[in-house]
């Protein structure tokens, strides 16, 4: 049996809480003998400078602790100037049940990641950090905006408008300037013509059917609430664009490598993408370690030879959906066929879904690549040549899908 390894002779444990922290010192001498010492301080600012203090005395530079909600990000903060600080999943450092109280669990912590077997949580740089902030701010308040959106949907409908019938969208020009003018002159004739834009195909009649409706004062009191909320909500998101982008603007060379990429069209979602993974491919050891990360690499649930199952896991439930709907966009165009194709052969084997995240975590592997790299995408790094003995004779059919299969595009003049 391998002994185990001391990798940090001087370490520190943490147990963090709310209003305080527990921190325990490990040393370890030339013997091998390793004594402890723990104290308690405040998660103010004064008591974290005060432990900031204590550990340079002691001359610790390695700090691991559990990532507790939110409470860590304080203690981190102040600690990463000087310290190699670690922050980890509270399931790897999980405390033997019936032994566990505030000290034990810092020394846990300390023993544990003394011997180099505790698995540290990916941390971005600060400047990452704060455009992460206010990109999962800015999906926030569209999750808000949709909420508001079916709110007024829900207005018209038990009011009896059908909008919905006669319109693709109801919050386009056509349908606001009707809705507008419902609210304004209840139960007046308008001329319809002159709200409905000519490129609209539904006939004037029909519409004309769909706004018979009545609104009773509650629900236009509702509607005309909801509609001032989605007014600023969208005031908002545009002040906070601006604030994405100029905090973006050092970014600007991967940002512009990221919109090579299949399914990314839009600056704002190559801003988003590298607010979450950061810039610098070097802390991940491979692709497949990003994806993993994602959330988008099947379990290993394996069991006497047998797969148990092979859903994926829950991480990444930020950029996850972010790559699921590049893959959906991507895997739609004729543009790139060398996607297209793919999910089409994945979907007749492993059904829609799993051929969706598949091509998800193509993109992310190629993510990974083009930011390490520094190169533009190619789509012929991810087109597998096959190759067929040289006596086999192919019939015209296996001939033309095998060319989409290398990405070549075919003209029938």
């Amino acid at each position: 049996m391998s002994k185990l390894k001391i990798v940090y002779p001087i370490c520190c444990g943490m147990d963090v809480h709310k209003d305080f922290l527990v921190a325990c010192i490990a040393t370890t001498n030339k013997s091998n003998i390793t004594e402890y010492q723990s104290r308690r301080f405040s998660t103010f600012s004064k008591g974290l400078r005060t432990l900031c203090d204590w550990l340079a005395e002691n001359n610790c530079r390695d700090v691991c602790m559990e990532s507790t909600g939110k409470y860590w990000f304080p203690v981190h903060n102040i600690l990463e100037s000087t310290c190699n600080v670690v922050v980890t999943h509270p399931k790897f450092v999980k405390a033997i049940k019936g032994k566990k109280t505030d000290k034990k669990d810092a020394l846990w912590i300390a023993d544990l990641f003394k011997h180099d077997l505790v698995r540290g949580s990916f941390i971005p740089p600060p400047m990452i950090r704060q455009l992460r902030d206010l990109c999962r701010y800015w999906c926030k308040l569209t999750s808000y905006t949709t909420g508001e959106k079916n709110r007024s949907h829900n207005c018209l409908t038990v009011s009896g408008f059908k909008l919905d019938a006669v319109f693709t969208n109801i919050f386009g020009k056509s349908a606001t300037a009707i809705i507008q003018q419902l609210l304004d002159k209840p139960g007046e004739d308008f001329d319809l013509k002159t709200l409905v834009d000519g490129r609209c195909r539904t006939p004037l009649e029909q519409i004309r059917e769909a706004i018979e409706g009545g609104f009773v004062p509650a629900q236009a009191d509702k509607l005309r609430i909801i509609r001032a909320h989605m007014d600023s909500l969208d005031a908002l998101k545009q002040q906070l664009e601006s604030k994405i982008f100029s905090l973006a603007e050092p970014y600007t060379t991967q940002i512009e490598l990221l919109l090579t990429v299949p399914g990314i069209s839009d600056r704002l979602t190559a801003i988003r993408i590298l607010g979450e993974i950061g810039t610098d491919m070097s802390v991940f050891e491979t692709s497949k370690h990003l994806t993993s990360w994602a959330g988008l690499t099947p379990q290993n649930a394996e069991s006497a030879g047998k797969k148990k199952t092979t859903r994926i896991g829950k991480a990444g439930i930020h950029i996850k959906p972010l790559l699921v709907q590049c893959a959906i966009t991507s895997s739609k165009s004729s543009k790139h066929p060398e996607l297209k194709n793919k999910k089409q052969i994945l979907k007749k084997r492993r059904g829609g879904k799993k051929a969706t995240i598949a091509i998800a975590r193509r993109l992310l592997t190629a993510i990974y690549h083009i930011l390490k790299k520094g190169e533009a995408y190619n789509p012929l790094l991810y087109v597998r040549e096959e190759k067929l003995p040289e006596n086999r004779v192919i019939t015209q059919e296996q001939a033309l899908s095998l060319v989409l299969k290398m990405g070549y595009a075919i003209r029938v003049s």
